[in-house]
């Protein structure tokens, strides 16, 4: 079967669901010819009917109607919080469809790799993903097409996964219009994960946290708009993806911490020689990784 010619359901529409279902929407199933539909699972009426009024999904269905959903779905995208997911799969698999095909979008991995086994069935395969894309608002209200574009997706093939589904999905990621696939393994994503994008968040979080000024961005000049953007954070998702991933991410933390310290020796024993060294190192450094990036582009 061909992307266009799919049923793909998505269970969750919040921001990464509409996305998805926008992303699928506006470029594969906008094509001439294309008889394929997208069908949509959420807690909120309000979205469905939003997202079907915009012409996004073809047909909504409340939880409680989600089995009805899945039989007809030859691609689904479960976009919950990561044990949800779990829980998702283990309360409906034997609703899939025969044949079809399973992602999510999940910040952690390790979880679904110790899982997977014992909750799928052999005839439906879970391909694990993480869209490297998104937004800091929440809901289907703040969802785009266009946060895919240009950004990278995470591929954790499995054994059990078909080639003819692997080479499908990289298919549908490259038609979202994501740039990079990097394909890899569940513990090397929740490690490098755990630096990129967790430990960033928590630096972000403790350095709002760490004035009482609430009018102190009257005095910004753009730096600290930068680096807290992402401290406008869902907290019960983040706590989540935290504590799921607490051995890489403390790692992480500690490490920072570590640097923060040697900085702040510097700046007290008025050391100037020693920290135009270490800053002129970090700034080869950070320029050596945007060539990495622009290479694997």
């Amino acid at each position: 079967m061909k992307l266009h010619e799919m049923t793909y359901g998505i269970v969750g529409l919040g921001i990464m669901g509409g996305s998805l279902a926008k992303s699928i929407r506006a470029n594969v199933l906008s094509m001439g010819g294309a008889t394929g539909k997208i069908l949509a699972c959420n807690r909120s009426k309000g979205s469905l009917e939003a997202a079907i009024r915009e012409g996004v999904i073809d047909q909504g269905f409340e939880s409680g109607q989600v089995k009805e959903m899945l039989k007809e779905c030859d691609m689904v995208y479960v976009c919950l919080y990561p044990q949800a997911t779990l829980d998702f799969l283990r309360d409906n698999k034997d609703a899939f469809k025969s044949g079809a095909i399973v992602s999510d979008i999940s910040g952690v991995k390790g979880i679904f790799e110790k899982s997977l086994p014992s909750i799928l069935r052999s005839d439906v395969d879970f391909i694990i993903g993480h869209p490297m894309a998104g937004g800091e608002k929440e809901g289907y209200v703040n969802s785009s097409e266009k946060f895919f574009v240009n950004h990278n997706y995470i591929l954790i093939p499995q054994e059990f996964n078909k080639k003819e589904n692997l080479d499908l999905m990289r298919d549908l990621v490259y038609a979202m219009g994501f740039t990079r696939i990097t394909e890899t393994t569940c513990d090397t994503h929740d490690n490098k994960i755990g630096f990129t994008s967790q430990l960033c968040h928590v630096i972000a979080s403790a350095l709002v946290e760490s004035t009482s000024d609430d009018g102190i961005t009257a005095f910004g000049g753009g730096s600290f708009e930068d680096l807290t953007r992402i401290a406008m954070i869902n907290a019960p998702l983040w706590t989540e993806l935290f504590l799921l991933n607490k051995e890489k991410l403390c790692a992480h933390i500690e490490n920072f911490e570590s640097q923060i310290a040697a900085m702040k020796k510097f700046i007290q024993d008025e050391d100037s020689n020693g920290l135009v060294k270490y800053l002129s190192d970090v700034r080869e450094k950070r320029l050596r990784m945007g060539s990495i990036r622009q290479v694997a582009k």
